[in-house]
């Protein structure tokens, strides 16, 4: 088994920056895509950022030039730079993470808990 645990979310005043970060544990051979998804009330949940081993990144427009994502391959985990924040970006942001535990599996996706990120105008 799996688990995501996200950290670094909070209450941060427009124009302010947060760093949410995702550890991955558990039966890990290796991680494929990692990536952030959020959810607003009344909104599906959206992909904001995603990243491929090899460090090929993906943006939702935007938040592209404001927000950015890397990753630890070593440390298992995904991080992601908001910067400019703003109310909009307010929502649960959770990780996802597509993982081999074993080196002749398929990967499997699992998903956090999710951290609240909320932007005050």
């Amino acid at each position: 088994q799996v688990q995501l645990v996200e950290s670094g979310g909070g209450l941060v005043q427009a124009g302010g920056s947060l760093r949410l970060s995702c550890a991955a544990s558990g039966s890990i051979a290796s991680i494929n895509s990692m990536g952030w998804y959020r959810q607003a009330p009344g909104i599906q949940r959206e992909l904001v950022a995603t990243i491929t081993r090899g460090g090929t990144t993906n943006y939702k427009d935007s938040v592209k030039g404001r927000f950015t994502i890397s990753r630890d391959n070593a440390k298992n985990t995904v991080y992601l730079q908001m910067n400019s924040l703003k109310p909009e970006d307010t929502a649960h942001y959770v990780c996802s993470a597509d993982v081999k535990s074993s080196p002749w599996g398929s990967a499997k996706g699992y998903w956090g808990q999710g951290t609240q990120v909320t932007v005050s105008s």
